[in-house]
């Protein structure tokens, strides 16, 4: 009996829409990028540990040594530390997200940060970077925008890479992606085979064209990434869609409620997409509000406290349509 495969259209994409990050000289990303400014955006909450270190290395490799990149921001997204002045220090333009769109109601998440993010820079291309890594180096950067800068018909473009998980005892060098293995990967293999080749789907690195990313919704929680892919395969279909191996990724990973609440977030965002792109059709929409229990009184008949959370999907809407019905180029951005 064969061995299962992927579909023909994955199997040929695979090879033609995935690199390295060592395959992109940052000289010859500069000769490429000609009239083409590049915005590099990081969304961070309570990251002085992390942030400076990433805004410093961003800026001397490829804003001073070479100029790759035009404008390198900051989205302080609520920290109770000292991550933007951290971030200035380092040289970032910082933002707050409450303060980009102020006549918006303000919502809760990381795809909210990045949004704001969008609407406050001007790159042409606009590349997204977690702000809480440990081993940050410029390649995350030009690896992103080399398929970008050498090839108009790509859209858009994800990082993939190896994930530690660093226990007490002992490290997994690939246990780090456990919300992809355990619920990103087989939903979008179900109902999106399409995407069945991404080896990180969840990345927080990745790069995209101002005009395309002005063109999505971008969910203010964690569905952001998962509903960033479905929603530019269905309007630029799979070629338009690229990956590049940034190596390894460490970073501070949450706990196991932390991470249940990122996948219920995660399940309602392809949900809603299944819905919205008649994939599937449910009689009732499903539940918003997680039950999770953790040591503790609750008064509910178990020696444990019960906490609730709502993981309601709520989304903004595509930039590019608050453009138009704004009418002034929605000059009070920030």
């Amino acid at each position: 009996m064969a061995a299962p495969q992927v579909s023909a259209d994955v199997g040929s994409w695979l090879p033609r829409r995935s690199s390295q990050a060592g395959d992109w000289p940052v000289a010859d990303l500069v000769a490429a990028k000609g009239d083409t400014t590049v915005s590099v955006v990081i969304p961070a909450r309570d990251e002085e540990a992390t942030v400076g270190d990433i805004v410093r290395t961003i800026r001397r490799d490829l804003v001073e040594r070479h100029q790759l990149v035009d404008e390198v921001m900051v989205v302080d997204s609520r920290s109770q530390d000292a991550t933007a002045r951290v971030a200035v220090e380092a040289g970032a333009t910082v933002v707050a997200q409450d303060s980009v769109l102020p006549a918006l109601p303000g919502l809760q998440g990381k795809g909210e940060a990045l949004w704001k993010g969008l609407a406050a820079s001007r790159g042409d291309i606009v590349v997204y970077v977690d702000g809480d890594l440990y081993d940050f180096t410029s390649d995350y950067v030009t690896g992103l925008l080399g398929p970008l800068l050498t090839d108009d018909s790509i859209a858009y473009v994800k990082g993939f890479y190896h994930r530690p998980l660093v226990g007490p005892v002992s490290t997994d060098a690939d246990g780090g992606g456990r919300v992809t293995e355990l619920v990103a990967r087989p939903l979008l293999n179900l109902y999106w085979p399409e995407l069945a080749g991404f080896v990180q789907p969840l990345a927080g690195e990745y790069a995209g064209r101002r005009e395309v990313l002005e063109r999505v919704p971008f969910v203010a929680n964690y569905g952001v990434e998962v509903g960033h892919l479905i929603d530019i395969l269905e309007a630029h279909g799979l070629d338009a869609l690229a990956q590049v191996d940034l190596g390894k990724r460490t970073h501070r990973h949450q706990n196991t409620q932390a991470l249940g609440r990122m996948s219920g977030q995660i399940m309602l965002t392809v949900f809603d997409r299944l819905e919205r792109y008649g994939r599937l059709v449910s009689a009732e929409p499903p539940a918003t509000l997680l039950a999770q229990f953790r040591r503790g009184e609750s008064g509910h008949g178990v020696d444990r406290e019960l906490v609730v959370t709502d993981l309601a999907c709520e989304q903004r809407p595509p930039l590019a349509t608050l453009r138009a019905a704004d009418g002034s180029g929605l000059r009070e951005i920030a």
